[in-house]
């Protein structure tokens, strides 16, 4: 007789004849057959007999589950976990928001909605469902291209020529698939909505001039070009609506500017006493604004004309106690209002640069050092080199901010001293922006990110002014398909050429989006080739 084995194996688990439909759908669309058996290996075989009792095994999964690839099913696993991950991120923002960001506010009351109306469901719903029905759309469209191309389809192909060479086109399921952005509409047309048009209008324009690049169109491209010429445009725009039409203009843009500029927005004195007004920073820009519409008066001193009754024109007295001091040999309110003790546009520019470039420096090197924390190997592997990189990137990113946001300022002196009072009056703004955003120059070889940043914000800031103006009117639903067309301009692009996509996390987001897997399509290409 045979002896026993001293450990024999199970017998397998008995698969039943009829599975219940319920279980069999709640184990196909919340998790495969590979996700339940790593679960079951890690986690429920160190769980309570109680809970190991009930859990089937993973082999009576894979029976229950039917079909080991079921791509409709992986999608629609996919969507519900992008639901469920952005509606915890968005409630977890919401709680962070409240009690670190609003700590010592008054709290803001929300108005009450139902909760199929919540800005956070619908936003979760909106992701969930293009995730969806992109997969659904790619895959469908990507089937039909191959049973089109095969024999079967010849009476097909030749009753419809055109249609037959548009399904049949390698471009055929990106372009189709890309469709499926209209399910953004789910969200209300917003601030939000709006950005999320824009990013994807401006990195469609970005990775085609990446493709046009690698197809060799700017092959005698001078060493001067660069994405840094869009910024001049950028800044130029958006300091005349800073100053112009501050309710178009993005409001961190602006703190983060009026918080660098110590000297020539004047703040109240530490003597000042409490119970007289002083001028705001915004009311500083909004008494700027007006000196523009009155064609940039000069400056006449209390102290040379005692027994003037308006030294100041009436829309400008509340400067007054900033003006009625100044140095009595200042030409210019402007140059009043700016550096009222000291006459020289010029010192006072160079104060700013030497005042401003410390804090400027701390904060730059905080940032870049927190971004710089993934790369933490090449920091180990060799520390020098990457420390000295960082530290040429904080430079030149403190004096590009530095110089950018002095010239805006210091233009106005310039402009001033150097123009007729009526020669471009209001649009020596944007001749003020553009000086300053030529300093992009400093940062031309590694800021695109930074210049594209500025021109999304140029584009939103335009938008509103133009709306606010009148100069035209906006189209119902008019973001949705800006949306649409960025979203199937990159998916045609990744399709044609992967590497004019830049950015690893944005090629891995796109083959996510397509069920292809989190993963980069050009890993085994060299980095150059990858991110041009």
């Amino acid at each position: 007789m045979a002896s026993a084995e001293p450990y024999p194996s199970p017998p397998p688990s008995p698969v039943p004849s009829r599975v219940d439909p319920i279980l069999r759908n709640v184990l196909r669309y919340t998790v495969s057959a590979k996700e339940y058996k790593t679960l079951h290996d890690y986690l429920i075989t160190r769980s309570p007999p109680a809970v190991r009792k009930h859990a089937p095994p993973p082999a009576r999964v894979n029976s229950i589950a039917r079909v080991s690839d079921d791509h409709n099913a992986a999608a629609i696993r996919a969507s519900l976990r992008v639901f469920i991950a952005s509606q915890t991120a968005l409630q977890i923002w919401d709680q962070l928001t409240a009690s670190v960001f609003g700590r010592g506010k008054p709290p803001k009351k929300k108005p009450r909605t139902s909760v199929f109306r919540s800005p956070n469901l619908r936003l979760s719903l909106s992701l969930s469902l293009i995730l969806l029905l992109h997969r659904v759309l790619f895959r469908f469209l990507t089937r039909l291209r191959g049973n089109l191309a095969t024999k079967d389809a010849d009476p097909f192909r030749r009753r419809n020529p055109r249609i037959a060479r548009a399904l049949t086109s390698r471009l055929a399921p990106a372009a189709g698939a890309s469709l499926a952005g209209f399910a953004l509409g789910v969200y209300p047309a917003d601030q939000l909505r709006l950005t999320i048009a824009i990013y994807f209008a401006t990195r469609a324009a970005e990775y085609s001039y990446n493709l046009l690049e690698k197809e060799g169109w700017f092959r005698n491209k001078p060493a001067w070009w660069g994405s840094w010429m869009m910024m001049p445009l950028a800044t130029g725009q958006l300091l005349h609506a800073f100053v112009f039409d501050r309710d178009c203009f993005p409001k961190a843009y602006g703190d983060f500017i009026l918080s660098y500029t110590p000297n020539y927005l004047q703040r109240r004195p530490a003597a000042y006493p409490p119970s007289l007004p002083w001028p705001e920073p915004h009311t500083i820009v909004d008494s700027l604004a007006t000196m523009s519409r009155l064609n940039w008066p000069p400056f006449i001193s209390p102290m040379l004309f005692p027994n003037n009754p308006s030294p100041l024109p009436s829309a400008l007295s509340s400067i007054s106690p900033i003006t009625s001091p100044a140095h009595p040999s200042i030409p210019h309110l402007s140059c009043a209002l700016l550096h009222p003790s000291n006459p020289s546009c010029s010192k006072t520019f160079l104060t700013y640069v030497l005042t401003a470039f410390p804090p400027l420096a701390k904060f730059f090197t905080l940032v870049f050092t927190v971004f710089s924390l993934p790369r933490y190997r090449s920091y180990l592997s060799s520390p020098f080199k990457e420390v000295n990189m960082l530290a040429k990137r904080i430079l030149r990113m403190t004096l590009f901010i530095t110089m950018a946001i002095g010239t805006s300022w210091g233009s106005i002196c310039f402009f001033a001293n150097a123009f007729p009072r009526h020669f471009l009056p209001t649009q020596r703004w944007f001749l003020g922006g553009f000086l300053g955003g030529l300093w992009g120059f400093l940062e031309r070889k590694g800021g695109r990110s930074n210049f594209l940043y500025s021109v999304r914000m140029s584009i939103d800031s335009t938008w509103k002014v133009g709306k606010k103006r009148g100069w035209w009117s906006g189209v119902k639903g008019g973001d949705l398909g800006v949306f649409v067309m960025g979203l199937m301009v990159i998916n045609m692009i990744y399709e044609k050429d992967a590497r004019a996509v830049q950015g690893s996390m944005i090629r891995k987001g796109l083959g996510f989006l397509r069920g292809e897997g989190f993963m980069d399509r050009t890993i085994g290409i060299p980095e150059e080739e990858k991110d041009m």
